[in-house]
């Protein structure tokens, strides 16, 4: 049995309209029914990204520490327990929006079935946990249920910022519960200590090399959504020193969100910083996989345009294209200090999204699976 928690962006989200007001003239106000807000191509073309825009984002509260849709705006995760809104961020199944399909896909061949002992478990992934807890008691009875009906444990696989999450939720499961339910946890391109890509995010806007969405424009729903802010990188492992940006340190993250212009981001990330910045172990038997090789940001210098305008330089370092080298590993950190065995395996030339696709990582699913 196998139980799947996707990353950021990593699950599709659903939205259904009846708003007060619009952006846009061509934007819709109501819908009968919900439509698919991500991964949906066709809202992320100019002038209707502006719509998109202002139905994904989040409004948070500085006084209750939470956020909310905009008013009029309903939006779901749809298919929790089910594998399709992991396996293709595009409904339409576009090869641009493939994620757990590879894996997924060889498990049936392997004598697994969708939907029965292989399910996914999607989440608004624009949140962080502290948001979110409706979804873990969800999850912890999917894998009870799984577990039951199979007469024995789950292995729990997990990307990127999906490793965060199952951290979180096995942190706060009892070591009885652990014992009894959780055979091993797979975590694939986990971000333990954030990555400095966030920094940009949150600066400038980042568009991914999409050349029809502008990044300052995509810069409001990427700093409305709470799950960025939590994945800047952590002081416990990034050293004061080290400048993520040009003019800031991990020491400096209060006077960066002010002079961003996003005084509330030092708020949220106060909010959200202590959810799992002690990297306590897991408790379970654990396998790391990780890409390295690639290119990844590490330094972004701006000019006196900061933060109205793309990083004139980027400098990079080892990793995986998103997540650093040295946040990856920091796994290795809890050998020794739980009972239950911790593996790493480094992927060289792997990117971050690529190794889901990879023979190497397939095969060593395969042999967690199917170990005594």
């Amino acid at each position: 049995m196998l139980s799947e928690v996707p990353g950021d962006l990593g699950n599709q989200l659903e939205a259904k309209l009846d708003k007060p007001s619009v952006v846009h003239y061509i934007c819709y106000k109501k819908t009968d029914d919900f439509f698919t807000l991500w991964l949906n191509l066709e809202l992320l073309v100019p002038v209707a990204i502006d719509c998109w825009i202002d139905n994904i984002r989040l409004i948070y509260n500085t006084t209750t520490h939470s956020t909310s849709s905009p008013p009029g705006v309903d939006i779901r995760v749809p298919g929790f327990g089910k594998t399709f809104p992991v396996e293709f961020l595009d409904p339409s199944k576009r090869s641009v929006g493939i994620y757990f399909f590879t894996i997924v896909q060889a498990m049936v061949e392997w004598g697994y079935t969708r939907d029965d002992d292989v399910r996914g478990a999607p989440y608004d992934w624009r949140k962080a946990p502290n948001e979110n807890k409706a979804y873990f008691l969800a999850l912890q009875q999917m894998i009870e249920e799984m577990a039951e009906k199979a007469g024995g444990p789950v292995v729990l696989i997990a990307h990127s910022m999906g490793n965060m999450y199952t951290l979180y939720f096995l942190n706060h499961q009892p070591q009885a519960w652990k014992d009894r339910y959780i055979k091993a946890y797979v975590a694939l391109g986990a971000p333990w200590a954030g990555v400095t890509k966030t920094l940009r995010v949150i600066t400038s806007g980042d568009n991914d090399h999409i050349p029809v969405i502008s990044p300052l424009k995509i810069r409001i729903q990427q700093r409305s959504a709470i799950s960025t802010t939590w994945l800047f990188p952590y002081a416990s492992t990034w050293p004061k020193d080290q400048t993520p940006t040009n003019n800031y340190t991990v020491a400096d993250y209060k006077r960066f969100f002010s002079d961003v212009g996003f005084a509330e981001g030092w708020q949220i990330r106060q909010d959200t910083e202590p959810l799992v910045s002690d990297l306590a172990p897991p408790g379970v038997a654990i396998h790391c996989l990780y890409g390295s090789g690639v290119p990844t940001p590490e330094t972004f210098r701006y000019s006196d345009k900061f933060p109205e305008a793309e990083p004139v330089a980027v400098v990079t370092g080892d990793g995986d294209g998103t997540v650093n080298l040295r946040s990856a590993t920091q796994c290795g950190r809890w050998a020794g200090r739980q009972l239950q065995p911790v593996k790493l395996l480094e992927l060289p030339g792997n990117e971050h999204i690529d190794m889901m696709l990879n023979y190497t990582t397939v095969a060593y699913i395969k042999n967690v699976l199917f170990s005594p």
